[in-house]
């Protein structure tokens, strides 16, 4: 399996990015093709000990984080989000993964791969920890802050199809986020979707779920729209920071208290590790004709390692064919290049 990787995509772009890539290639199986500007990727290569078969697509161009995604992907085609993307279009690459511009990936992604046939828009989808010990799956995160209902349908099932085919969670539990469980509560978007949801039979749908209910697990997936999504994420990760923060600093305040913290230490760091966004990798973007996961853009080596497994399940476990097959398509169409 090819696994393109933007190499200069990213906060720590480029040596920790392909520091992830390397371990990725040397870990999980897969073959990473570093797309950059030579000469830098080269460089970081050599820093991260990489041998002999690491593989380079040289893209002269970088899109940065501040650009308007559209006009920069159109303009700098020889970038490495687009030629990235391309190398899937191409068949030259299995999945793309990109911490850079989400905008500019997700253009790219839509000019270069196309929709799927059936899916209207594309949606990001990103899991949750919960008390349960098991993860949810939150969709929309990043890409339409102004979805209509059956957007909100369409990211239920292609959710529900990931949660089921990618892992391994039968007949998932679909949830609808709101503001109260009542079928009756929620915004305008949220009470014209809920009925869409309620009458699929394509749906193992449990109804509204609020805020709270999230990390208690009770949905396997929960659909919002990419506004609400986004801004839940993000304070998630804001909190768990916070909460880690302070238990460090507390325990650090007294020597009886860093005594108990030492006895802790081993549960402590997996509660931290089912918490860390790095592990978690990145967000797979569902709807379009190949594998394109959008990294966090502070990703560090071990967020790159965790988005390339991302990456590489979603294509084992062909994600995108079982999303066209339900939204109609008999099989997945070739790429427009």
């Amino acid at each position: 399996m090819k696994i393109a990787l933007d190499a200069l995509g990213g906060d720590f772009a480029p040596d920790q990015v392909v520091a992830g890539g390397v371990a990725a290639q040397r870990e999980l199986g897969v073959e990473v093709i570093f797309v950059g500007p030579r000469d830098q990727v080269e460089r970081s290569l050599q820093a991260a000990g990489a041998g002999k078969w690491a593989v380079l697509e040289d893209a002269p161009e970088v899109i940065g984080m501040d650009e308007h995604a559209a006009q920069a992907v159109r303009a700098k085609r020889a970038s490495s989000i687009v030629r990235g993307v391309q190398m899937v279009a191409d068949g030259r690459a299995d999945a793309f993964v990109s911490a850079g511009n989400s905008g500019a990936v997700m253009a790219a992604a839509l000019f270069g791969l196309q929709r799927i046939h059936g899916i209207d828009r594309p949606a990001l989808i990103t899991p949750l920890p919960t008390s349960t010990g098991n993860n949810c799956y939150l969709l929309d995160v990043g890409a339409n802050t102004d979805p209509r209902p059956e957007h909100l349908l369409q990211f239920a099932l292609m959710g529900s199809l990931y949660a089921e085919r990618v892992m391994g969670i039968p007949k998932p539990r679909v949830g609808l986020l709101s503001i109260g469980e009542e079928a009756e509560k929620g915004n305008q978007l949220v009470r014209d979707t809920e009925p869409l949801f309620r009458q699929s039979a394509a749906l193992n749908f449990i109804g509204n779920v609020e805020g709270k209910d999230i990390f208690r697990g009770k949905a396997d997936v929960i659909v919002a729209d990419a506004f609400s999504g986004n801004v839940l994420i993000k304070t998630a990760e804001g909190v768990a920071e916070f909460l880690f923060r302070s238990i460090r600093d507390a325990l650090k305040a007294d020597p009886l208290s860093a005594l108990g913290g030492i006895l802790a230490r081993p549960r402590l760091l997996a509660i931290r590790k089912r918490a860390d966004w790095r592990e978690f990798g990145g967000a797979p973007l569902l709807g379009v004709r190949g594998v394109v996961v959008v990294a966090h853009g502070r990703s560090d080596a071990l967020a790159i390692r965790s988005s390339i497994l991302v990456a590489k399940d979603a294509v084992a476990q062909k994600i995108t064919e079982s999303i066209a097959g339900a939204a109609g398509s008999t099989s997945v169409p070739s790429p427009l290049t």
